[in-house]
This record gives C-alpha cells, sequence and structure tokens, in this order.
C-alpha cells in the first residue's frame, strides 16, 4: 500500500491493513512521506530503516524530498497509530493505523458493527514547534496547550468551537468498536462517555481478557479498544477527555474536550445530525484530575487473552531510574537562558545520563557501518549512586545528570527484564515509556521503591498484558520483559515530548543473530542523508 498525501495545519487520517492471507502470513506495506514519521508500535522485524525517530534511525528528510518506508506487519492486530517524529510536529500530524482480522478469521469477540478510532490530542494557538524552541532557549517548561482535541476538534466546551465538534452516531442496540489513541503531545487523558459503560478488549495492538469500566486512561503513546453498545434511551451523549496530571505544583491544562455519541433514532436528530444540534447532550462524571486510584485499578486490569510466553530465565536484569533533573547555568548565559526553578535549566535523564542525538549520522548508520565517535556502548545497566529513590529528601547532588549519547548492546535472542523506577528528584511522575522495535509484558507494578525481594511476589508470569508503551506510576516502578529477536537500533523514551527534549531517553544496540533472519536488512537506496 502506498501513501501520499499533502500535510498542513492538523493532519489525520486513517490507515487500514486488512491482511487477505493467512493469519501467520508477513504482509509487506510502504509509507511514503515527506517527514519523518514512526509508525508507533509496529515491531519493524529487520526493518528499523523505516522505524522514523531522526538521528536514530535515519537522518531528517530534506525539504522537497520523500522518503518510503518500507515495512512488514507480522502477528500484530488491533490499533496503532503514526505520528511525527521530529521537533514537535507531531502536535498536529498524527492518524491511526489500523490492523484488521485477516480474511477468513474473526475477533476474539462478537463482531462489532463498525471501527470507530478516535484520536485524543492537544492544540496550541502558536506553532508548536516555537513553543519548543523558546522552552530550549530559556530552559524553563514549554506553554502548556490551549485545548485538548478528540478528532482534532476541541468540542463544544471551548469558545468558538461548537459548529465542528466531532459526532459519533450509533443505533440502538449496535455495538461500536471505539479504538482511543491518545496522541496528546504532553498529557495522559481520562476518556470516558455519559451513561455507557466500556468493555475493554484490547491496547497496542494486543488483545485482552476483557473487562467492563466507565472510564479508560492513557498516557501519551498508548491506544485502547474498547467495546460500546447503544443501550441506553435515544439522546445526544458527551464523550469527554481531560488530564490526568500526576506531578505537583505543575501547570497543565484543566479543561475538558468533547465529542457527542448521538443516536440516531433520538427525537432530536433523526434526518441527520444537524437537527439535533441545538439539544444540549448528556454530561458525563469524569475523576478528578489526580486521581492516581482510578488510574491504579485501571492498570492493573490488564491481563493477556491467552496465556503468555513471558521469558522466566534472564540473561539482562535492568534497573534504571527515570526523572527530572535542574542544570546549573552556565557562566555564559544570561539569566534569561535559565529561567527553570531558582535559575536553573530543566533536564531529564535515566540513570543519571541525560540522552543526547547525534547530529551527523543517525545511530542506526553509524553502528550499521561502524562509524566511531557517534555513540559509546557503556549505558549503566543501573544507577551510579542508590539512592532512596522516591523519597521527599534527596540530595541535589542528583538533580545535575551527565550529558551522552551511551547505548546498552544487547546479545541476539537475550532475554531481558528492565525495572523502570520513577523518582521524586524536582517531582515524581506518572511516565508513559515507550520502546521502539518491541512490544513487552509488563509483569508488574507498584508505589514506593522497588524491593526485588518483596515485589517479586507480585510478578504476573501467566497472562500479564503486552504493551509497547508502559504508565510508570507515580512515585513507583513498572517490571517489563521481552526476548531481544530484533537486531538494530532502538530508542526507549518518555512519551511526554517535553521530557524528551530535556533527554529523558536511552537506546537499546541489538546485535545482528546468525543468518539472514536474524539480521538486519540492508539500508534502502532512498535513506535520507545528513
Amino acid at each position: 500500500m502506498k501513501i501520499i498525501k499533502s500535510f498542513l495545519c492538523f493532519i489525520s487520517f486513517a490507515v487500514l491493513f486488512n491482511p487477505m492471507a493467512e493469519a501467520n502470513k508477513a504482509h509487506h506495506h510502504e509509507f511514503i512521506v515527506g517527514f519523518e514519521v514512526q509508525l508507533h508500535g509496529v515491531r519493524q522485524m529487520r526493518t528499523g530503516w523505516a522505524d522514523g525517530p531522526e538521528f536514530v534511525t535515519q537522518c531528517p528528510i530534506r525539504p522537497g524530498s520523500s522518503y518510503t518506508y518500507r515495512f512488514t506487519i507480522q502477528g500484530q492486530e488491533g490499533t496503532l497509530w503514526w505520528h511525527a517524529h521530529s521537533s514537535w510536529l507531531r502536535a498536529t500530524v498524527y492518524g491511526s493505523l489500523l490492523v484488521l482480522p485477516p480474511a477468513g478469521s474473526s475477533y476474539p469477540f462478537p463482531t462489532p458493527h463498525r471501527n470507530v478510532p478516535l484520536l485524543l490530542g492537544e492544540w496550541w494557538d502558536a506553532n508548536p514547534v516555537d513553543v519548543l524552541r523558546e522552552s530550549i532557549r530559556t530552559g524553563a517548561a514549554p506553554n502548556i496547550s490551549d485545548a485538548y482535541t478528540i478528532d482534532g476538534q476541541p468540542g463544544d466546551l471551548y469558545k468558538c468551537s461548537s459548529q465542528d465538534t466531532t459526532i459519533v452516531p450509533i443505533n440502538v442496540g449496535e455495538t461500536i468498536l471505539l479504538r482511543v489513541i491518545n496522541s496528546a503531545l504532553n498529557q495522559p487523558l481520562f476518556f470516558t462517555v455519559a451513561n455507557h459503560k466500556f468493555t475493554v478488549v484490547g491496547a497496542d495492538a494486543s488483545y485482552l481478557k476483557p473487562f467492563t469500566t466507565n472510564v479508560i486512561v492513557l498516557g501519551p503513546g498508548q491506544t485502547t479498544d474498547v467495546l460500546i453498545t447503544g443501550d441506553q434511551p435515544p439522546n445526544r451523549y458527551y464523550m469527554a477527555a481531560r488530564a490526568y496530571q500526576s506531578a505537583q505544583n505543575v501547570p497543565f491544562g484543566n479543561t475538558t474536550t468533547t465529542a457527542i455519541l448521538q443516536y440516531k433514532s433520538a427525537p432530536c436528530c433523526i434526518g441527520g445530525a444537524k437537527k439535533g444540534t441545538s439539544i444540549k447532550p448528556i454530561m458525563p462524571l469524569l475523576p478528578a484530575y489526580n486521581d492516581t486510584n482510578t488510574v491504579t485499578r485501571f492498570s492493573q486490569s490488564f491481563k493477556s487473552l491467552r496465556k503468555a510466553e513471558v521469558p522466566t530465565e534472564l540473561d539482562e536484569n535492568l534497573f534504571i531510574t527515570i526523572g527530572l533533573g535542574l542544570n546549573n547555568c552556565p557562566k555564559n548565559f544570561r539569566s534569561r537562558r535559565c529561567q527553570g526553578l531558582n535559575g536553573t535549566r530543566f533536564t531529564a535523564s535515566m540513570n543519571n545520563v541525560s540522552f543526547a542525538l547525534p547530529s551527523n549520522y543517525s545511530l542506526l548508520q553509524a553502528h550499521h557501518h561502524n562509524i566511531p565517535g557517534v555513540f559509546t556502548t557503556d549505558f549503566p545497566a543501573k544507577p551510579p549512586v542508590k539512592f532512596d529513590y522516591t523519597g521527599s529528601n534527596i540530595s541535589r547532588s542528583l538533580y545535575q545528570p551527565d550529558r551522552g549519547t551511551k547505548l546498552y548492546k544487547l546479545k541476539y535472542g537475550s532475554r531481558v527484564q528492565i525495572v523502570l523506577q520513577d523518582t521524586g528528584i524536582v517531582t515524581p511522575e506518572n511516565h508513559p515509556i515507550h520502546l521502539h522495535g518491541y512490544d513487552f509484558y509488563i509483569v508488574a507494578e507498584g508505589f514506593g521503591n522497588f524491593n526485588p525481594k518483596k515485589d517479586i511476589r507480585k510478578f504476573n508470569l501467566e497472562d500479564p498484558p503486552l504493551r509497547n508503551t508502559v504508565g510508570v506510576p507515580v512515585n513507583g516502578w513498572a517490571v517489563i520483559r521481552f526476548v531481544a529477536d530484533n537486531p538494530g537500533v532502538w530508542i526507549m523514551h518518555c512519551h511526554l515530548d517535553a521530557h524528551i527534549s530535556w533527554g529523558l531517553a536511552m537506546a537499546f544496540l541489538v546485535e545482528n543473530g546468525k543468518g539472514l533472519l536474524e539480521t538486519i536488512e540492508e539500508p534502502p537506496a532512498d535513506l535520507p542523508v545528513c
């Protein structure tokens, strides 16, 4: 499949993959664009050149040029998405990527009448790239967004936007599969529909044991598939999303975006949607913006549909702290360039390393062509200093991390466990951590400092959820496991884009295995050059 599109302002279009062969057969696709795109959640087996992040797997696409992303989808089914992966372009450049069941097979639940992707987003009354540039220049946190959106529309509760509010029609008795995607740049979001219940059936293109809930929560980068049935009196019902804000004393947009679930047979709406626009929809109750208990109950309800193939023996066991930091103001900087807390500049790190992207080569190119001096492979497997990670009296000496382009090398086929530990440096926060090129099992999560002797009892090695983005609990931890079966260079980063720009990332270098099928493909001829 080839897609060529012109992009202006808010851009979103859906890409549907409906395999026309047996389920275990690979399906090759092409995606042609003129800017760096990540096909978020696509495994990219041996095709790391199509992963998308600039200076990680490719150089930026030059103005007026294009690049064809060639990739294969195999063994994945459900909701993924795509987005720009350069600066803050993904604020308005994104869309859904739906992998449907193969022809002749069906969903592991009653077939819905329709698939409806819903993309939650953020909007600035400014150029988002300029917002980022100003933040980098001043060292301060970037300005918060002016609105949240559903399918690019803020909805009725904002000024001058009710005319274009997104409407989702439904018939009485009809069941719709809502494919909800958090495309927001910097904000986890609650999502609910007035007077209706969700049956959660999938997340991040993996099926789950179904469970019922009134509200779902998604960190940026995450997707959740829910069934919703038209079982209420015909009327108009708000679909609403608002912020989940776990960091204390940090500004955020405390507003609500809405769409409308509209029954076709409602008295207001027979004959078309516009006739019902004067009837005010029913508003749902949403959790408080800091309702971590609801977030915890929701995330702990996730179980894989079938017994999971979780690695039980480990070759690599990493402990990675994640959090913010403060760099002292350089002596040659004026005060206007140090507008972080107490005259500092914000930064972020994993294991006290603030990740720096190269500028002359991509990491994958440097690795593949053995170009020296671009990166090192000494990312630490544990933090250099052990401390009370979630305590309230963390030494200020830990606030200023080292900066570097440090990768962690993995042998092909190694069985990996990573403990992701939030810290209270500057402020604790729920961090959505995304790993490119892989799905992983979330075997446990909890609060406080991870204790390997006690917390191992919480491990679920039978049916943990398989995801590509994990919400590490505020003041807590999460444990993930995977097998390193995809050679290449794969970045792992916080999907709050403000944190990426501060360095909250690292990358794995997964070595080739034996033979062609365990070796990354050669770079394509049209791969952009720096």
